[in-house]
């Protein structure tokens, strides 16, 4: 019956769709109320296909970073440029957006069980479990998932694979970039770790203004341009390459000389 119709994951789209639009309804304030979220560059969103999009970002919360893209996107999609104002963008939101995400997160408790039914690609890192280093293979059926998701619309990663700034861009990202050859569009999110905790679900400080800025696509040669040169484009266009920490701690001494300043004056 096209009432439960599925996405390829197997889950009944009718129920995907309430979830968003009472997920979305229940933290809008979050980034529009308690805190306030600056956009740039969001009109890209209606110019990208329907399926085959890869976006690229940095990490700052488990789960916060996430929502706030599902409100950007559909409030974009909606005709908001750059503003999420009025929760009605969720009425009917594009269902086939999808997020990857650590199993294990996932798995953890109720709530991360029903964000995982909104969108979640899960998969086994290679690097870390349950806290502890670890090296293992590639699950073969984690990248096919990620293609599959793919094929069927729009896929949020996070290449880094932690939340930790500056940490280095896994090479998995480049090979799925390599293999299926999506449209890349990296987005640049900031504010996030100050306002709520390292899971995202708690608000920890208010009136902080978090920020996400929609960058044009990545110009890639699939075919000719190695994983190590992908990792570096993807570096500087999330900007966490090792070159931006300089910027940043120079940033951190200019505001903390002027703030000596004004403890003098």
């Amino acid at each position: 019956m096209a009432l439960f119709k599925r996405n390829p994951f197997g889950h009944i789209l009718i129920v995907k769709k309430w979830l968003i639009r009472i997920l979305g309804a229940l933290t809008h304030r979050r980034f529009r109320g308690f805190n306030e979220l600056q956009i740039e560059g969001s009109e890209i969103f209606k110019t990208l296909p329907d399926t085959n999009v890869l976006f690229i970002s940095n990490h700052q919360t488990y789960f916060a970073d996430v929502v706030a893209m599902f409100h950007v996107f559909n409030a974009s999609l909606s005709g908001r440029v750059d503003s999420i104002k009025n929760v009605g963008y969720l009425w009917n939101p594009k269902l086939n957006i999808y997020y990857v995400a650590a199993k294990e997160t996932m798995k953890a408790g109720l709530l991360p069980k029903i964000l995982a039914y909104v969108g979640s690609i899960s998969i086994e890192r290679t690097w870390r479990a349950e806290g502890k280093d670890v090296n293992r293979q590639v699950k073969m059926s984690d990248i096919s998932n990620i293609g599959k998701a793919l094929d069927d619309g729009w896929v949020i990663t996070f290449p880094q694979g932690t939340t930790t700034p500056f940490k280095p861009i896994r090479k998995g990202t480049a090979h799925i970039i390599k293999r299926y050859k999506p449209v890349v569009i990296p987005i640049v999110i900031d504010g996030f770790r100050r306002s709520f905790d390292k899971k995202g679900l708690r608000i920890k400080k208010k009136n902080i203004l978090q920020s996400m800025e929609i960058k044009a696509p990545l110009e890639i040669d699939y075919d000719n341009e190695t994983t190590e040169q992908i990792v570096e484009k993807i570096e500087f266009a999330i900007e966490q390459h090792p070159s931006f920490l300089k910027v940043v701690s120079e940033k951190e001494l200019t505001a903390l000389e002027e703030l000596n300043k004004l403890r003098e004056w």
